[in-house]
């Protein structure tokens, strides 16, 4: 199921993947009783009415974080979920800067799509919902759980889908997790976020991400711990690169975000924000 703005695809029964323009990711996750959508994209098109066209079911919104490719659609459902460390992020990026995010993306793509500001939502007040460590979704025959991930931002979770063995992690843990940002936490509260993520590993196989179309096996946690004890050692690769305008250090060298000894879980990170501080200045 296509549009100018939104791909779908099965990758379970009642599992759907929604890809953005920017490559993005979102989930579908269809109970008996309810639907729960994990992440909302970056706000072109409208994902409300794309996603009612897949399901008659009640969709709950919940966010893996607040970057605006993932909470950037919000705005039209008026609600959502979110952890409450996140929560200013969704407000962060208004629509001109969602649409430079977005044209960048379809120009590496090579896209033939247009877009004007209008087709964006607006960015406006909306109610949310505080989502924390061990909440669970009830769907009606499938419960989903939340597990909290601090790490890419202080606030991200992970959605753990028993019923199909499945991980739905956001940019929590991958081959590019990012680290860079004044609002991502310590390489040293990431260890200890992974660990108590490491602690789910025997309910689920796979980690479905934000970005990317092929599953991630669960292995990635155990390769991203590894990593963050080296750049606390100080012995891992300290590959210095620009993301985004961002200058940082990445853990292992890669070439186009694969690493080059073969593993996958890869970490950018500042140099000043190795180790857990006492306080956070606001």
């Amino acid at each position: 199921m296509d549009s100018k703005f939104f791909t779908a695809r099965k990758i379970g029964e009642k599992t759907t993947i929604i890809s953005g323009l920017a490559t993005e990711l979102c989930y579908l996750i269809e109970g008996t009783e309810k639907a729960l959508l994990v992440d909302s994209l970056s706000g072109a098109g409208n994902l409300k009415s794309f996603v009612r066209e897949i399901t008659d079911l009640p969709v709950t919104l919940v966010n893996t974080h607040g970057h605006p490719d993932h909470a950037g659609g919000n705005f039209d459902f008026g609600e959502c979920f979110i952890h409450y460390n996140d929560i200013s992020l969704i407000y962060e990026c208004d629509v001109k800067n969602r649409k430079r995010y977005v044209d960048r993306m379809i120009k590496i793509t090579k896209k033939e799509v247009s877009l004007k500001e209008t087709d964006f939502s607006n960015t406006c007040p909306i109610k949310t919902l505080p989502v924390n460590d061990g909440y669970i979704f009830n769907l009606g025959g499938r419960k989903i759980e939340v597990i909290a991930v601090p790490g890419h931002t202080l606030g991200s979770i992970v959605l753990l889908d028993q019923t199909t063995s499945t991980v739905f992690s956001g940019d929590a843990c991958n081959a590019n997790t990012l680290l860079l940002f004044p609002h991502s936490s310590s390489i040293e509260e990431y260890k200890s976020a992974l660990l108590h993520f490491k602690s789910f590993q025997p309910y689920f196989e796979v980690m479905y991400s934000g970005h990317g179309l092929t599953p991630v096996p669960k292995t990635v946690i155990d390769e991203a711990i590894e990593l963050c004890e080296e750049i606390m050692q100080g012995t891992d690769d300290k590959e210095q690169k620009d993301f985004m305008g961002h200058c940082c250090y990445y853990g292992k060298k890669s070439e186009n975000y694969h690493r080059l000894d073969g593993k996958i879980a890869n970490i950018a990170y500042n140099k000043e924000n190795i180790f857990k501080r006492n306080f956070r200045a606001n």
